[in-house]
């Protein structure tokens, strides 16, 4: 079967993961990459053994051979890409956060709702099983009438020394719960009071806490905070409780099932998300961007994730946002 020849628009750290990813599935082609650094164009280039190489994301999409792209810019460069894509006839694999503004959010999924192309925004937590079987045992009913819900998702300061001036952990990690809550549950935030804490002052704020009362008077927590010691023994710091009338489900990810211990201490290397095994990514996010790749061979749209459902992500955090900016309880209207 023929490759989906894919391109990359943006290649900042993740944009390179991407790379790596693809260039691991058998049925896609690393068919072109897109940056406005040329000697950063050409070292992602030559490392892939990429042909197609472009500074302006217009050309690139002039290419009537290239059938589909990831948009891994930065967050609030999402949508001019991805809807110069989709009007280009492209399918377009969007990382998460889908935009910075709800009325980006629903520009794109205007576009992606007219396009012919498929629309996809990479909420890579759908596909670590562990949340995939949370979410199967909330659809089968398992815990009843769902009460309350925890998400914890921390990570150490310096991964996000260089991360805070461009997006907070309210919105830049929140918004993995946030999808994986709203997903499980099937239910919608209506109010949040959030808090912040700014330690470093790099532009946006350390730690977020953020407390959502759901439709169905449930309530929901997040708990973001991106200050954790650098000796951390993990690089994410990850769990989630859904309790219910029923029974309750419980998701951890902070010291999973292989550890290391040398000279430095303990530490815990991914082995979810896109550990490195045998000279390739494999995990959730290889599995997300194959899953989108077959979608186009079958001609089948993808339906894991729907573009609605990710703008609901971004809205509800950017609520939040909202909310420890002004010191008060913000309404969310649906």
């Amino acid at each position: 079967m023929e490759r989906v020849r894919h391109g990359v628009i943006g290649l900042g750290w993740f944009g390179e993961k991407h790379c790596e990813a693809l260039d691991s599935i058998p049925n896609v082609e690393l068919f072109a990459v897109c940056t406005r650094t040329e000697s950063r164009l050409e070292e992602v280039a030559e490392r892939f053994g990429v042909e197609h190489a472009y500074t302006d994301y217009n050309e690139m999409l002039q290419n009537e051979d290239l059938q589909s792209v990831s948009i891994t810019t930065m967050w609030d460069q999402h949508a001019e890409p991805a809807i110069a894509s989709l009007e280009a006839g492209k399918h377009v694999f969007c990382e998460k956060p889908m935009a910075s503004t709800v009325e980006d959010c629903q520009r794109m999924v205007d576009a992606a709702n007219a396009a012919d192309g498929y629309f996809m925004v990479g909420h890579i937590c759908r596909f670590n099983p562990r949340y995939a079987m949370a979410k199967r045992q909330c659809e089968e009913g398992k815990l009843g009438r769902i009460v309350s819900m925890y998400a914890r998702r921390n990570i150490p300061q310096w991964v996000t020394t260089d991360i805070l001036p461009k997006i907070g952990p309210i919105i830049g990690d929140g918004v993995h719960d946030m999808d994986i809550m709203l997903w499980c549950s099937g239910l919608k935030p209506v109010k949040v009071y959030a808090k912040t804490v700014d330690i470093r002052g790099l532009g946006n704020p350390d730690i977020g806490w953020s407390m959502f009362e759901m439709d169905n008077g449930a309530v929901a927590v997040l708990e973001n905070a991106w200050f954790l010691p650098d000796k951390t023994a993990m690089q994410i710091d990850e769990r989630m409780e859904i309790l219910g009338t029923d029974g309750s489900v419980h998701v951890q990810e902070v010291a999973p099932a292989f550890a290391v211990c040398d000279d430095e201490g303990w530490s815990y290397p991914d082995t979810t998300y896109w550990p490195t095994i045998h000279g390739r990514l494999h995990g959730a996010l290889p599995a997300e961007l194959r899953y989108f790749a077959d979608c186009i061979q079958l001609g089948e749209e993808p339906s894991i994730i729907t573009p609605e459902e990710s703008m609901a992500a971004v809205k509800a955090c950017l609520a939040a946002r909202e909310s420890a900016a002004a010191g008060k309880e913000i309404e969310i209207d649906w």
